[in-house]
């Protein structure tokens, strides 16, 4: 127990300026990681990231992991005749020679069932698996309730 919580503090203590890095896996390049902060613990948060294929082949993401969450999973807003819904998404295509979001309004990653509450300036790690590159590590950046996204620009990105 002593090692969970040590972890769990180092992971939500480490700082954040990690949203605007860059990391590749085969043809897949992923950046720009964020959550937004939560009200408590007993409400979920949410994982956002943009994912680009500059290979021939389509890929998908399949899932997600993370230490911050005992469930984490990847949804996707839906809105049917005025009614917007967020059903589990098995996968989110990522087709060759394009950029897919996970973002407000789409695809996203829940996470539910969060470990501590997610506080603005505090940074985790979340695993994703492709169903061909394989799995990749990206840290993740708390940003504020109101964000809409990370501001790159001062990273040169």
């Amino acid at each position: 127990m002593k090692h969970f919580l040590l972890a769990t503090t180092l992971i939500f203590s480490a700082p954040a300026a990690m949203a605007c890095e860059t990391v590749t896996i085969g043809d897949l390049t992923v950046e720009h990681a964020w959550s937004k902060a939560t009200i408590g613990a007993g409400r979920p948060g949410v994982f956002y990231v943009e994912i680009k294929n500059s290979g021939t082949t389509d890929d998908a993401l399949v899932g997600i992991t993370t230490p911050a969450a005992g469930m984490p999973m990847l949804h996707e807003t839906v809105v049917q005749d005025g009614i917007a819904s967020m059903p589990h998404a098995m996968s989110v295509p990522v087709p060759a020679g394009q950029s897919v979001q996970l973002a407000p309004g789409g695809y996203h990653g829940m996470l539910m069932e969060l470990t501590t509450a997610l506080k603005e300036g505090d940074s985790f790690p979340v695993t994703l698996s492709f169903e061909k590159s394989g799995e990749v590590t990206v840290n993740v950046d708390v940003l504020s309730l109101r964000a809409e996204g990370p501001d790159c620009a001062d990273a040169g990105q």
